[in-house]
């Protein structure tokens, strides 16, 4: 199961570089169009349509895709100035109750995001840009990535349980 679940974080990660990827290709495509105008005048302005549209959405996937990797890595920016001071049992229990207070969080952000996208497809909401993207489209990565996120927070917490100890701080207690 370990295999499986760390391959499915890996793929979340790809495909927010992926994201990442088209972002960087929309924008130098724009930005080398805006040279030829530059170059040629007038007659060689060129615009993608809906160019900072699609760069949002690609960003907003990305962030969303890398949300369940990055906590596995335990790499998310996290204050340790008082778990730091704590021993290595308190840590535990402050991660165990992090963890538990952020899986109810990723869980209830999962199903109201679920409910706006499925909203989205039932209302036919369209984006308001020069290419009127059906907003299910992008949504659908947001709640991907949450639902992976309200998983990967499970799957610390059983972690951290089976292991006893703290797993994502360094408490400097050992």
């Amino acid at each position: 199961m370990r295999v499986v679940m760390d391959r499915i974080y890996k793929i979340a990660l790809w495909c927010a570089a992926g994201c990442i990827l088209a972002i960087c290709t929309i924008v130098s495509a724009q930005v080398s169009l805006n040279i030829l105008a530059r170059l040629g005048g007038q007659e060689w302005s060129y615009t993608l349509p809906s160019y900072a549209d699609f760069a949002g959405y690609f960003l907003a996937a990305a962030s969303f895709f890398a949300l369940s990797p990055t906590l596995r890595a335990g790499v998310h920016i996290r204050v340790n100035l008082v778990v730091s001071r704590l021993g290595a049992r308190s840590a535990w229990l402050a991660e165990l109750t992090s963890l538990a207070i952020a899986t109810a969080i990723a869980m209830y952000a999962t199903y109201y995001s679920a409910h706006l996208l499925y909203e989205s497809w039932d209302y036919g909401d369209t984006s308001t840009g020069i290419i009127a993207i059906p907003l299910w489209i992008p949504q659908t990565a947001m709640v991907a990535g949450l639902a992976l996120l309200s998983v990967a927070f499970v799957d610390t917490l059983l972690d951290s349980l089976r292991a006893k100890a703290a797993i994502l701080t360094d408490t400097g207690a050992e």
